[in-house]
């Protein structure tokens, strides 16, 4: 055995090309792995999707590992400085695409159950891992469709750590105990064409909808909480007109989307927005995209464990936070009594040249595994 099985296993996995929604075996080399400790896998496969449950035990608690395989496409690859896909350490940073998010946590997920149970064959609790490969695509087909499977046969999970990069300075910085939905709006708002010398023969969308827009960026659709900023209403694109300069359009698109707290719903948001155009006398067509529901874990036997188990491996005082993106939690939480992210730093997910701290690797996988030491105590 290496020095640093966590580092080894993250290449290997690491040299597979797993862009969504391709594993590209990655799971089989995890089933492999784990199934000789005593886990049995159900593959998943759901569309073009490879998903798969892995679980040890019956005991109570159950404490489960969710990542996923698949990674975001490489971009330009004469900008990386190596290959993507030949992970490569440089400066004690590992290089390659899939290094941060999150082949890294996955490699660490195992090793830690691989360590712990050899040192406690007879550990009295329960052991799981969700893997998908659709997390960084359109997330039909992936964790959300284990989750109603899991729901459909009344398997619960007590326990559940996400893998996801939330660490920012320095490994395990930061705990992510939820995050905010996301609801977007696609708005036409309709007017009449008309020449731009004869305004009172067409109807402007834009100048219509100007006072309702403002409206919309005052609005305090809530106060926050002690764990979530407020509501955020933000357009991303809006478009209007023909190109010329002497034609009134006929029409404007907005596109906008709301990052909201556990406050304050979806519907409310709706209910609110139409009720604002509407009070505006706005002509419109509002077509409505919810991706994900806001969660949250309080602080509680999770977050203290984890918070516990960084401290003792690092030294670091975790920090527990919900800002950021939508990740798989949003799914999990639905069949999670508690959830919490951890993972590397995630300050290069996505890019050129992503990149882990090779000295965070194994640390990784020593908190996961002090994690599932205590949550067993319990």
């Amino acid at each position: 055995m290496t020095t640093n099985p966590t580092l080894a296993l993250t290449k290997q996995l690491m040299a597979r090309a797993s862009v969504t929604p391709l594993d590209e075996g990655c799971q089989q080399i995890l089933i492999d792995r784990l199934t000789a400790l005593g886990f049995v896998a159900e593959r998943l496969r759901f569309g073009d999707t490879d998903n798969i449950w892995l679980r040890r035990g019956t005991a109570a608690p159950l404490t489960c590992f969710a990542g996923h395989t698949d990674v975001v496409p490489t971009g330009p690859l004469e900008q990386w400085q190596s290959d993507p896909f030949v992970p490569v350490e440089r400066d004690g940073k590992l290089y390659g695409r899939g290094a941060a998010d999150m082949k890294t946590s996955i490699a660490a997920f195992v090793t830690a159950c691989e360590r712990l149970l050899t040192e406690q064959p007879d550990y009295p609790a329960s052991i799981a891992l969700l893997i998908t490969s659709d997390e960084e695509g359109d997330a039909h087909d992936g964790t959300t469709k284990v989750v109603d499977l899991l729901k459909e046969r009344g398997e619960l999970i007590d326990y559940c750590i996400v893998g996801e990069p939330t660490s920012t300075a320095q490994l395990g910085d930061t705990i992510k105990n939820g995050r905010r939905g996301s609801l977007s709006g696609n708005l036409t708002v309709i007017g009449k064409q008309g020449h731009i010398a004869y305004p009172h023969l067409a109807i402007n969308p834009v100048h219509t909808f100007a006072p309702a827009l403002l409206a919309l960026t005052q609005e305090v659709w809530d106060e926050g909480n002690e764990y979530f900023p407020a509501t955020s209403f933000q357009v991303s694109n809006i478009h209007a007109g023909t190109g010329a300069t002497n034609v009134i359009a006929g029409s404007l698109n907005v596109k906008f989307n709301f990052r909201f707290s556990t406050e304050v719903t979806a519907d409310e948001l709706k209910q609110r927005v139409h009720a604002i155009l509407d009070e505006h006398g706005v002509n419109y067509d509002l077509q409505w995209s919810l991706s994900g529901q806001p969660f949250l874990t309080g602080a509680g036997r999770l977050t203290e464990v984890a918070q516990a188990a960084i401290a003792a491996e690092t030294g670091v005082q975790a920090e527990l936070s919900t800002t950021g993106g939508t990740s798989d939690g949003r799914f999990i939480k639905a069949i999670a009594r508690e959830l919490i992210e951890l993972g590397p730093i995630n300050a290069s997910i996505h890019q050129i040249d992503e990149h882990v701290n090779v000295a965070d690797i194994e640390p990784l996988s020593h908190i996961y595994q002090r994690i599932l030491q205590q949550l067993a105590t319990a």
